[in-house]
């Protein structure tokens, strides 16, 4: 099933999940307890999540333990590398027009 990067990661309670992530390995109850969402909507979204690549599980004991998985970001990051030199271009040009005010 391809899905694509930011339909997954439009919706709010995804991207923080993520966030959460970022920062250490959840279980699914920790994300319950750390996010105020109730279990199935994690496990829901941990779902798509999973299916899209941005997250991997494992089994400890009775528990799936999530993490981020970096490669679906990897391609997010690619789509966006010309916007970001966009970006910069109007940054150097607005400090470039800022150098000549101040002389």
């Amino acid at each position: 099933m391809s899905v694509d990067a930011f339909t997954v990661l439009a919706e709010p309670t995804r991207r923080r999940i993520l966030d959460r992530l970022r920062r250490a390995e959840s279980s699914v109850g920790e994300l319950v307890d750390t996010l105020g969402v109730s279990q199935p909507a994690v496990s829901k979204h941990l779902r798509v999540l999973r299916e899209a690549g941005f997250v991997a599980c494992r089994t400890a004991a009775r528990q799936r333990i999530y993490r981020i998985d970096v490669r679906p970001f990897q391609a997010v990051d690619d789509w966006l590398a010309p916007y970001r030199q966009l970006w910069e271009t109007h940054l150097d040009a607005l400090e470039r027009h800022l150098d000549r005010q101040e002389q």
